[in-house]
């Protein structure tokens, strides 16, 4: 286990710093940094979620026959690579000048190296801790480490340059390829190399008949999709409980860097939790915390009360992805279970939020955040009373006897 849990926890750390710096002042940096409006973001989020769910099934399938093998991350690593300049010198005068050419575009690569790619990542190393036999969550903890150690430093350095953080993401992203050369490929994963070829064999649609997709999809189209896209723009809407917005910034990713280390100790114990809890329990209870969450947004007025907010954040997310993980393991067969995660959660979660990003965007600028939050809190509620009744009962334990 040593070895390659060592190796896959420096890459997730590795990773989440690249991604951190991209993504967690991205929301500010449309807005202040290339002066997009509340409904040009929403655009911006709606094309990078459907470039998105175009690539998750590709990425899913060629991760299932790939098993082990290492190909798709390294693809991974090197466009990440190449994400700095292709920013500061493509994107950005690209966004102040082709808008529409430029949303394109970026969504693709953006997709292609987190979006779509943290699923793939995800995916491959729980592969690795159903063979090597470690906790994928006590891996995953490391990743919610290293988007904290970014995030601190995120809002510094947008105020010295709004691009910098992606020359960072760059920097980081040839760490990840080194250590990325390390990682040993084991042998004896014939069965996670089994799965059937479903596009080769043009069955992709057949996928989504299988027996019990629709059950997760539901809570994931009405709780998790529906709280990414109230995450989209928070970062913006903090910056306006702060009369200076780079102090706003300052605070926003001081407090980002707090929150994520507060991830990682509860994904350390997330597993814990959700054993004790059962995982249906720990996916309601997720979702109970993201309706709490995204209605209070809507109401409180200090800079203080939104600041305990965003920390929910730190418990929702744990109990969320191992819980979603040990659901797609007991309900589904091993071999599917990349093609469950990225396109019965991820690409799921992608679709919705390509079409409600715009809306969102749209009532920001018409009604506002605090008013949108309250309809979006309402709804997410509504959703959870359904999954309550639609999500499968966790399978009892075999008997040892």
């Amino acid at each position: 286990m040593g070895r390659n849990y060592g190796l896959l926890s420096a890459i997730f750390f590795v990773y989440f710093i690249a991604w951190s710096f991209s993504f967690s002042l991205y929301p500010i940096w449309l807005s202040q940094g290339v002066g997009l409006n509340g409904e040009q973001v929403g655009i911006v989020f709606s094309v990078n979620a459907l470039t998105a769910l175009v690539i998750m099934p590709w990425y899913g399938y060629i991760q299932d026959k790939l098993g082990l093998k290492k190909g798709l991350l390294y693809f991974i690593a090197i466009a990440m690579i190449l994400l700095g300049p292709f920013v500061n010198l493509i994107y950005e005068p690209f966004l102040k000048s082709h808008f529409y050419l430029a949303v394109f575009i970026g969504g693709a690569f953006f997709s292609l190296i987190f979006l779509a790619g943290v699923g793939a990542l995800e995916s491959y190393i729980d592969k690795q801790s159903r063979i090597v036999q470690f906790e994928f969550g006590k891996a995953r903890m490391w990743g919610s480490l290293g988007w904290a150690f970014a995030s601190y430093f995120a809002g510094l350095s947008f105020n010295i340059t709004p691009s910098l953080n992606y020359w960072l993401t760059s920097i980081a992203a040839v760490c990840f390829l080194v250590l990325l050369k390390f990682v040993k490929v084991t042998t004896d994963d014939v069965q996670l190399n089994s799965s059937p070829s479903l596009l080769e064999n043009k069955r992709i649609l057949s996928f989504f008949k299988v027996p019990g997709l629709w059950r997760l999809s539901t809570f994931v189209v009405g709780v998790t999709c529906i709280y990414a896209v109230f995450d989209q723009q928070f970062a913006i809407y903090f910056t306006t409980f702060f009369e200076d917005r780079n102090t706003g910034r300052e605070y926003y990713g001081y407090l980002m860097s707090a929150q994520v280390v507060f991830e990682a100790l509860f994904m350390f114990l997330g597993v814990k939790w959700v054993n004790r809890l059962g995982i249906k329990r720990a996916l309601l209870c997720s979702g109970v915390l993201m309706a709490i969450r995204i209605f209070l947004s809507g109401i409180v007025a200090d800079s203080y009360s939104i600041s305990l907010l965003k920390l929910l954040h730190a418990v929702e997310l744990p109990l969320m992805i191992i819980a979603i993980f040990k659901y797609i393991n007991m309900h589904f067969e091993a071999r599917y279970s990349a093609m469950i995660y990225m396109i019965g959660f991820q690409f799921t979660t992608q679709f919705m939020a390509s079409i409600l990003a715009i809306v969102a965007g749209v009532l920001y600028d018409q009604i506002g955040y605090a008013q949108t939050y309250r309809y979006l809190g309402f709804l997410v509620t509504l959703f959870l009373i359904i999954s309550y009744f639609t999500l499968a009962h966790d399978k009892p334990k075999k008997s040892c006897d």
